[in-house]
């Protein structure tokens, strides 16, 4: 979302009376690549951008092709081939990365109360998951976006883009239970339908007044994440106020407002808080609670406890010792050990190093 929000504000900070602009978007992407679908870049007539569709290796040749869909004031589709390891200047760049790329050209038209960027306006701030449907047809381009669990959209979406609603509803439904977005072919025609299935960000609750709050702060609001902060108001960083969406004292735990998308993080280096709020966390719809410190704090916690807490080993989504094994020992690395593990366990995904795993990084089904 981190993206999108950079995009948005861009938009709306165009001067449409001096120039014009575009969005790029990947729509398809086959074998290795740098980013995958959904990855957008807005750019603007007088050449300024914002966003990325590769590692940097399109981003030049994006450019051009967005002027040109602003000239010609209509979608266009470019695919970036290198499978076949041909010479890169047939294509005009070098895609380092030995896959395929289809990147959806849209001139963007602030007239258009449901344009592109209006559209994933309206999703960044809703905490459940959003579908954008996309008819890939130049010609025919239809964009519409709808919550993944609201089945009432359905019909006026499948009008829009002409396709069957049985079959759009059983599409959206694979997508949202596979949690990834796909393009599918449209029975008897040569038309393409993308189904992007996109997540709320982290919502990260971070419990702690110390500074080594500070760092993992400054390192969520960078991946772009929600950040509600719980601690001694008089003890914080002053700079957490400018990064944090809420900040609370101890005692307002109750005005967190806690969904599946939501990582719990307990380092206020106080054993009593800890186990306030241990206690208070544990029963929500949460999926990721790490505690700072070792073993033998958390079986302490157990022991005094009782049944409330027995069955803390066996609880998949709680985590202590807190992070991935990377051997940090600064505020810093520790933050990003956290962060690291946080991210693997939304994307499910153990954490080891890329070059143990097998076939490629991304699946692709």
């Amino acid at each position: 979302m981190k993206e999108i929000r950079q995009i948005i504000q861009m938009y709306d900070t165009t001067d449409w009376t001096t120039e014009k602009a575009a969005l790029a978007t990947v729509v398809d992407i086959e074998a290795s690549t740098y980013r995958r679908i959904g990855a957008r870049m807005y750019v603007k007539s007088s050449g300024n951008w914002i966003g990325g569709i590769s590692g940097g290796c399109l981003e030049g040749d994006a450019l051009s092709k967005a002027q040109q869909a602003i000239y010609h004031g209509k979608p266009s589709i470019v695919t970036y081939d290198t499978l076949e390891d041909e010479d890169a200047h047939e294509i005009g760049v070098g895609l380092g990365c030995n896959g395929r790329i289809d990147v959806l050209f849209c001139p963007i038209d602030p007239d258009e109360q449901d344009n592109p960027i209006e559209q994933l306006r309206h999703i960044i701030d809703r905490r459940q998951p959003s579908i954008i449907c996309q008819l890939l047809d130049p010609d025919h381009w239809k964009m519409r976006s709808l919550l993944a669990s609201v089945s009432s959209e359905i019909l006026d979406v499948a009008a829009e883009l002409m396709v069957a609603p049985v079959l759009l509803e059983e599409i959206i439904q694979q997508v949202h239970y596979k949690k990834k977005s796909k393009v599918y072919p449209i029975p008897s025609t040569q038309r393409k339908l993308l189904i992007e299935f996109l997540q709320p960000e982290i919502h990260l609750v971070l419990v702690g007044d110390n500074y080594d709050a500070d760092t993992l702060v400054r390192i969520a609001h960078e991946l772009g994440w929600k950040i509600t902060v719980i601690g001694l108001r008089r003890k914080m960083n002053p700079v957490l106020f400018g990064l944090a969406k809420q900040i609370l004292e101890y005692d307002q735990i109750n005005q967190v407002t806690i969904d599946p998308y939501t990582a719990v993080v307990l380092m206020s280096h106080d054993y009593d808080k800890d186990l306030k709020m241990l206690r208070h966390f544990i029963r929500l719809p949460i999926s990721y609670i790490g505690m700072l410190g070792p073993r033998r704090r958390r079986e302490k916690m157990m022991e005094e406890s009782g049944e409330l807490l027995s069955d803390l080993p066996q609880l998949t989504y709680f985590f202590n010792p807190i992070g991935l094994d990377i051997g940090a020992e600064t505020p810093e690395e520790i933050a990003i050990s956290i962060t690291s593990e946080i991210i693997s366990v939304f994307r499910q995904r153990d954490g080891r190093s890329l070059r143990l795993r097998p076939g490629t990084i991304h699946v692709r089904e």
